[in-house]
């Protein structure tokens, strides 16, 4: 104010929270472009294509937005957006930066998706500053952003109408029962794009539009975001190294939601709600830096200092490579059976048949066992572990062991199998387990 009069400048009174929101989140929003391959599947289409010397793929196109949550150069959009998608090009607004993009993590039923820039050396993004979860106002002002066809951005402007009104079900699609809903419009390109309150901190990711209504959108809310994110990085597991505690994500400082039971945090003396001020001498900035401090020493042992209530300690964890843990001895002393990992063509040379996917075979069976118990018999397939489909677990026993780790004695395991039968079908089926 003193500068201001002694210069004489009149406050421009243009600039109100609208705008300084606007020019704070802008240089984090991107247009995203996608190109998906589909091969032509139909025979006869394909011998027309090649009669004529054409391409025997089709090629489909798709754009969106998307908004940088770490300046390392992760960033937020949705899953429909990038869903199988082969090439990602992303594009800020300011200017000609144009990069390609790497799918980090997806989830369908979130419809989030993290990507990952393909940056220079040391080049540092500007990310948006994420709103506490519950941090919302019924009719309070909110921005919808987002940079459609590329053309370098777009804001709209509403109020927030409703909040979320249910919450998900575990497992369940989320829907516009559990989304935001804005009178800002969600313009075409936007989907993925960020909605943002006056003090320019993302509170959703804008879904769409309701084509049947006029001025409702909707976005998906920054608590089910943060939910998401703390899936896509399970700081449990550093760089194929068990740390075994999960980081709460959107706090500052950052806080253990969890500590694995006998996890090298668990030795270390680390508890639920420790607050974590230094890794190394240096201060996580973010969730997804924490894991990034991490990882650079997770052969050594690592100096945490934390805060417990009132006070301040000093922790030295060793991490554990996951191998030497979750392994087939896991397995077998979950499950009483051992597992082999087979190839779709593998499967297709042993078995005769076709299938989609690669699976796993029961190379082995304990007596007395719980797959013993079930009926199970060596070389029948497990196609399927809990609904992950075994493809889905990388084909991997480490993966199937970090899933079997906290099974309870007595909880129930559904394996999906596939075996000959007598009369020479091929039969599928779930069995259920009891672990021990």
């Amino acid at each position: 104010m003193i500068a201001r009069a002694a210069s004489g400048a009149e406050p421009d009174v243009r600039r109100d929270a609208t705008v300084a929101a606007i020019e704070q989140v802008m240089p984090s929003v991107v247009n995203i472009a996608t190109k998906t391959v589909v091969p032509v599947s139909d025979p006869n289409q394909q011998r027309f294509r090649e009669f004529l010397h054409q391409r025997p793929f089709d090629e489909y196109y798709s754009l969106g937005s998307g908004v940088v949550i770490d300046e390392a150069g992760y960033l937020l959009t949705n899953d429909h957006v990038v869903r199988r998608a082969d090439v990602i090009a992303v594009r800020f607004g300011t200017g000609t930066n144009d990069y390609e993009a790497t799918l980090v993590a997806s989830d369908p039923d979130t419809d989030v998706a993290l990507l990952k820039l393909k940056a220079r050396p040391g080049e540092i993004f500007k990310a948006i500053k994420l709103a506490p979860e519950d941090d919302l106002l019924l009719g309070e002002t909110v921005l919808a952003l987002g940079n459609p066809l590329g053309l370098g951005g777009s804001v709209s402007r509403g109020i927030l109408s409703s909040k979320s009104r249910t919450s998900p079900q575990e497992g369940e699609p989320l829907t516009w029962k559990n989304w935001l809903q804005t009178d800002a419009p969600i313009n075409q390109g936007n989907s993925g794009g960020p909605l943002v309150n006056l003090r320019g901190e993302l509170i959703g990711i804008n879904v769409r539009n309701v084509a049947a209504a006029q001025s409702i959108g909707f976005a998906i809310p920054v608590k089910q975001l943060l939910v998401a994110l703390a899936d896509f990085f399970r700081t449990e597991f550093v760089k194929s190294y068990w740390f075994g505690a999960r980081v709460k994500s959107g706090t500052n400082p950052l806080v253990l939601a969890d500590v694995q039971p006998d996890s090298p945090a668990d030795r270390a003396g680390l508890k639920p709600g420790d607050a974590i001020l230094q890794v190394n001498g240096r201060r996580p900035k973010s969730f997804i830096d924490f894991a990034s401090l991490l990882a650079p020493n997770a052969t050594s042992e690592i100096a945490l200092t934390i805060e417990r209530g009132a006070d301040t300690k000093n922790i030295a964890v060793q991490l554990v490579p996951e191998k030497a843990v979750f392994n087939a001895e896991l397995i077998r002393n979950k499950l009483g059976l051992s597992l082999t990992a087979l190839s779709r063509q593998e499967v297709i040379a042993r078995y005769k048949i076709s299938v989609p996917t690669g699976a796993f075979v029961i190379s082995s069976v304990q007596e007395a066992g719980p797959a013993a118990a079930a009926g199970l018999k060596p070389d029948i397939l497990v196609t399927a572990i809990d609904g992950q489909w075994a493809e889905e677990l990388g084909l991997n026993p480490t993966t199937v062991a970090k899933l079997l780790y906290w099974k309870k004695p007595g909880d129930p395991v559904r394996l999906g199998i596939a075996y000959w039968q007598r009369a020479g079908l091929f039969r599928q089926q779930v069995v259920e387990l009891k672990a021990r």
